[in-house]
């Protein structure tokens, strides 16, 4: 089934992306220096971000310049036939013997990446995901040396998050998609190259966007195709309401923990290059009730896991999980 398009405008800039059926609000655009952002950050909800030049000495990075500096290390580069880029977990992989992987990948120098992605191949998009690591050459290092790292570190203390754990260089095909799903730190996106469209969906949604059970090699993903939902088998997900925003070369995203997201490369501007920033989550000094909603999905993916460990058998997790609330809790 062909899905609908609506043609969307930012700034002076026009986007044909793709059309849903849950409604969407725009995701706030302020200033990094604004009150109200600040506030929005501290609230844990998500903000674009505009004038921080978190990664400004990096806005020149395009395709030539990364071929030029990165170095010859291997990079890991994802390939898919439909062009939706669906996480799985390697380690989950022995226990779920009939799990067929929605993506395959491969190492590859940046060269070759690069040199691929320049064939335009419509028929297997790729998409390179890649922690920036100790191999790229010396101008990349500077440029990384120069990043506005006070005001990340500044948001970082504020925040009370936890350690930077990994930045992540991400440089994908126009029509790349990464489906729906949450992570479990916080993050903020910072965009290089080309477009991306966020759906962005509050932890509060969870009951709407169905996850995959814990030992899964889909853990945290979504099982509902948006673009043809099966609301039958999933009838919540008719319930559902997001936020969207189009996130373009020098905006920040700040996406929080928990937040369930949607991510796509639009078409007419190239390729995209983005940096993530990841940080562990705040520390938990006291609980404070009201739970948030972000709290009440950790603690049920704790009692999951626990529960999952426990059984130590993927057969008989789902007959446990309901006779302890069929009947109770229903």
């Amino acid at each position: 089934m062909a899905t609908e398009t609506v043609k969307v405008k930012v700034d002076s800039k026009e986007f044909e992306v793709k059309k849903y059926i849950f409604p969407t609000q725009q995701i706030p655009r302020l200033h990094y220096q604004d009150s109200e952002a600040e506030q929005l950050i501290e609230n844990g909800q998500p903000v674009i971000l505009t004038g921080s030049d978190l990664v400004g000495s990096a806005h020149h990075w395009d395709l030539g310049y990364l071929c030029s500096n990165l170095g010859t290390g291997q990079y890991t580069v994802y390939s898919s036939s439909d062009g939706k880029f669906k996480y799985y977990d390697d380690k989950k992989l022995p226990q779920n013997k009939s799990f067929k992987p929605p993506t395959s990948h491969t190492d590859m120098t940046f060269q070759d990446f690069a040199t691929k992605l320049k064939k335009k191949d419509k028929k297997e998009l790729i998409y390179l995901q890649q922690p920036l690591n100790d191999t790229v050459g010396k101008r990349i290092v500077m440029d990384f040396t120069n990043f506005n790292w006070s005001w990340a570190n500044e948001i970082q203390k504020k925040n009370r998050w936890g350690s930077l754990t990994s930045n992540l260089l991400l440089v994908g095909m126009e029509g790349v998609v990464t489906p729906a799903h949450y992570d479990e730190q916080e993050n903020l996106f910072a965009q290089i190259q080309g477009y991306k469209r966020f759906l962005l969906f509050d932890p509060s949604q969870f009951e709407c966007l169905y996850p995959y059970p814990i030992y899964h090699p889909h853990d945290r993903q979504s099982m509902v195709d948006f673009e043809n939902p099966d609301l039958e088998k999933f009838p919540n997900f008719a319930k559902v309401k997001g936020y969207e925003a189009i996130v373009g070369p020098k905006d920040v995203l700040y996406l929080p923990m928990y937040w369930w997201h949607q991510v796509e490369s639009l078409h007419g501007y190239g390729e995209t290059i983005s940096i993530t920033f990841w940080y562990k989550a705040a520390p938990t000094v006291k609980v404070v009730y009201p739970l948030t909603s972000g709290q009440k999905v950790a603690i049920m993916r704790n009692i999951e896991k626990m529960i999952a460990e426990a059984l130590n058998d993927n057969d008989s997790m789902a007959p446990f999980m309901r006779n302890m609330v069929l009947g109770r809790y229903t």
